[in-house]
């Protein structure tokens, strides 16, 4: 079984993972604050983007692993061996767009790595880590112990978060250094090795802070299992509309002593991401999957059939046009926006670009999806 539905939801959070990054390039300070991340607490749409990725990860595995899960199929080394295998790759690939191999500038790369600064974590090396520790959880237990699970990491996130501070730094349980997180990365993966926006002081993909990423997994898993149960119908996407909004009321009920915060991946933040989640899903199974309107939905679906493909090229497209520049200070990017989109003003040309790349990436899986190029790690 597979939901077209859900090849929708993934293909719209690349289109907006897409207008995002591109729109938050502009180095001038004017851009749109609902396309920027948010500083610290607070989310933005530009904040369940990520989220969102892990979520249907989570539901896709819901049929992916059905098999094995249903006792269909024997869980082998082999089925095993597979998942490490994909988790090294997404890992791998993380590493590269963390500067590993070269630093993208096309006059003077540099081929060799500067190994003692190269930052270990990124999004898709929490991906990779929450994908392996998500698919364990769902070989090895039954699905009332994932919800046990899923509840015992959020709970315990936010007792360690409210209640441990880091033992190097006293700003405070939910600053960028006090946190506990900030300091287990600080400690395991040293501070040469992590974020440079922070002052290598913390990580927004750090190790601590993906265990409840790995809960954002479950709880997609658990969704799909349950979606796999229910009829295609309105009813159907009500439920899963219902869902999302107790969820969401949930996490901000949460926020009010455990703020939500995607740097920090709050536990709060977990479960308003998961409703929007759901909610999305719900519109989605709704038009698609029950309505049947697949064609007007035809070319996220289409993206979201090479999404790791699309997601690795785009920042490497990102990376190229703002290490490069046609002039002393001047970037490929900025030299092209002001020349497509200068006309439009600073705050629109940088959204214009944007809309414009969405566009260049559709065009680039509609090319795929005609010679039948789905590459599958």
């Amino acid at each position: 079984m597979r939901l077209t539905s859900l090849d929708v939801f993934r293909g719209m959070t690349m289109a907006t993972m897409i207008l995002v990054n591109m729109a938050s390039l502009p180095d001038d300070g004017k851009k749109y604050a609902w396309l920027d991340h948010a500083p610290w607490h607070g989310w933005t749409i530009a904040d369940l983007v990520f989220p969102f990725f892990l979520y249907i990860i989570g539901i896709s595995m819901a049929f992916s692993l059905a098999k094995y899960t249903s006792g269909n199929a024997p869980i082998t080394k082999q089925v095993y061996w597979q998942i490490i295998r994909r988790s090294a790759i997404l890992f791998g690939l993380g590493l590269l767009l963390n500067n590993l191999l070269w630093n993208y500038n096309l006059i003077q790369p540099k081929l060799f790595p500067d190994l003692a600064h190269l930052r270990i974590m990124g999004v898709l090396q929490r991906i990779g880590i929450g994908f392996l520790a998500a698919s364990i959880a769902v070989l090895t237990l039954k699905e009332r112990s994932i919800w046990i699970l899923s509840g015992i990491i959020l709970v315990g996130y936010w007792l360690i978060l409210t209640f441990v501070p880091a033992l190097d730094n006293r700003e405070g349980v939910f600053t960028q250094l006090g946190n506990f997180g900030a300091y287990v990365d600080r400690l395991i993966i040293t501070p040469a090795h992590l974020h440079k926006g922070s002052g290598s002081m913390s990580d927004p993909e750090g190790l601590f802070g993906t265990l409840p990423a790995i809960a954002s997994i479950l709880l997609g898993y658990l969704t799909g299992t349950w979606l796999k149960r229910q009829p295609v119908t309105s009813r159907t996407s009500l439920n899963l509309l219902m869902f999302g909004l107790a969820a969401v009321v949930i996490g901000l009920v949460w926020n009010s002593f455990f703020p939500i915060n995607k740097k920090l991946w709050t536990s709060s933040f977990v479960l308003l991401t998961t409703g929007w989640g759901l909610i999305s899903l719900a519109a989605c199974y709704e038009l698609v999957d029950v309505r049947k309107h697949l064609q007007w939905f035809k070319p996220f679906e289409i993206m979201g059939l090479n999404a790791i493909f699309i997601y690795v090229a785009s920042i490497v497209l990102i990376k190229l046009l703002m290490v490069n520049e046609v002039a002393p200070d001047k970037s490929i990017y900025a030299w092209s926006n002001a020349l497509l989109f200068g006309w439009a003003g600073a705050l629109n040309s940088g959204v214009l670009f944007a809309i414009a790349t969405v566009f260049l990436w559709l065009g680039v899986s509609y090319l795929m999806y005609r010679q039948r190029w789905f590459l599958k790690i």
